[in-house]
């Protein structure tokens, strides 16, 4: 047992990972700890300090680190040998996760279908696509820019971000990008009601022109909210355009709620704040209960799938069914809907008087615990609609600094200089005050250390 007793730390974890793992590791870069333990929104490292999380697994833990009925479902598994992987074989937890994840859905449960596919979000981005594109017939797909939806090669191919995507040859073709509505930074120009309005009218006006140069499409995929984009609700009006429109041309209309999904933004889907109904949606992330599952979920009419059509080793995850149910359980049993609206408003609230201390602060966005913070330059000039350029330099040193005063959260947007927060919907207003006194120190540290960098400069 002696050699256990050697000083462990951060480093020596980290040293190590360098050599085991691949470049492709993004986290460590950011948040350079090796977690022991975690609870509810706070993660403790291998040297004792505790962080509170503000990304929980990119949105994947819905009731946080470790919760109470979350182990339980686990251990119920365990202790009653349910089979841990099924294929598509069915169960009897996986025929109660069925029945209350199609009860979450708008209209009846008959009217939908549930699709399960491999372990992450892309997985099932993969699937809608191609059941789209075998039910219509058709095979070109709309997105929109800033759009993310994962790193698979058909999921890449509907992404808007150019990184991952400019070493890649030969991405999926028939992929059409048109402009996201983007009200700090309109992609026309205009900003306001008479921007939305625009872009929808794009939307339709460029899939009624016979000679728009594009084939209709089987499918256009969208989010309610981009998240990896930074934190982009899509406008009301325009969502229900998009849904008139895709369904006037027979347009399979995919909505992506991996992230947003699953009572992120004080509604059990994103796209319930606009009272539509889309064709398809894309689950995965929380739908999980914080063990990798994904599904598509979608209306009977599309369901032409023959046997085999579509498979997956690990879509039948029985322990992530069971974690999953046990969630969804949790979430509507205790009001947490009710407090992701409520504490969300209040971190919103707090967020918006910083503003008036921090003017980099340009524009704060989002829906119930799914909020973006875009940090700009404001020794630059403002654009014609008054927002100033990006600063993806201060936006960088203000995760660095929130990481230090020992508050995790991620980048995103533009050029990284969106400041998001994600954390878990179960965050108590005690916790929500103590994210923004963390903030607030972080916004000080960095904003000091980016000016005296300039003056030296």
């Amino acid at each position: 047992m002696e050699g256990l007793a050697i000083s462990i730390s951060n480093a020596h974890y980290l040293e190590r990972q360098s050599r085991f793992e691949s470049n492709a590791r993004s986290y460590p870069h950011k948040f350079p700890i090796a977690i022991k333990s975690a609870q509810g929104a706070w993660v403790t490292d291998v040297e004792g300090r505790q962080y509170l999380d503000c990304l929980s697994g990119a949105g994947t833990l819905a009731l946080g680190h470790n919760h109470s009925a979350v182990i339980g479902a686990i251990r119920d598994a365990l202790d009653h040998q349910l089979p841990l992987h099924t294929l598509d074989l069915t169960t009897p937890i996986k025929d109660a996760f069925c029945e209350t994840v199609l009860k979450l859905l708008p209209g009846s449960p008959e009217d939908w279908r549930l699709q399960f596919c491999g372990s992450t979000g892309a997985d099932a981005v993969e699937a809608a696509l191609k059941l789209a594109k075998i039910a219509t017939g058709r095979s070109g797909i709309i997105s929109f820019c800033g759009a993310y939806h994962g790193m698979t090669h058909g999921a890449l191919s509907v992404t808007g971000n150019l990184g991952p995507k400019t070493s890649v040859g030969g991405l999926m073709p028939g992929v059409q990008f048109l402009p996201y509505p983007y009200s700090y930074r309109c992609p026309l120009g205009i900003g306001g009601e008479a921007a939305v309005i625009a872009l929808g009218v794009l939307v339709e006006r460029f899939l009624d022109d016979v000679e728009s140069g594009v084939i209709k499409p089987a499918a256009i995929i969208v989010e309610a909210i981009q998240g990896e984009g930074g934190v982009i609700p899509a406008p009301v009006p325009w969502l229900v355009k998009l849904r008139e429109v895709t369904r006037r041309h027979g347009i399979i209309l995919i909505l992506d709620e991996v992230q947003a999904g699953i009572g992120r933004t004080g509604q059990w889907f994103a796209f319930e704040h606009a009272k539509i109904v889309p064709d398809m949606i894309v689950l995965s992330k929380a739908i999980g209960g914080g063990l990798p599952l994904s599904l598509v979920a979608y209306q009977a009419g599309y369901d032409v799938w023959s046997p085999g059509a579509h498979a997956g080793t690990f879509r039948g995850n029985q322990l992530a069914m069971a974690t999953g149910q046990a969630t969804l359980d949790i979430m509507a049993k205790t009001g947490v809907l009710d407090n992701v609206r409520s504490v969300g408003a209040a971190l919103e609230h707090s967020l918006m008087h910083l503003q008036r201390r921090f003017p980099c602060m340009g524009d704060i966005r989002g829906r119930g615990l799914m909020l973006g913070i875009e940090i700009v330059d404001t020794e630059l000039s403002p654009d014609s609609l008054g927002s100033h350029p990006a600063h993806p330099r201060l936006s960088q040193a203000l995760q660095r600094a929130c990481f230090d005063n020992q508050l995790i959260a991620e980048r995103g947007g533009r050029h990284g200089a969106v400041l998001r927060l994600l954390p878990p919907l179960t965050l108590t207003h005690q916790e929500g005050d103590i994210v923004i006194e963390r903030l607030e120190a972080a916004l000080e540290t960095a904003t000091r250390a980016v000016q005296e960098a300039t003056v030296h400069a």
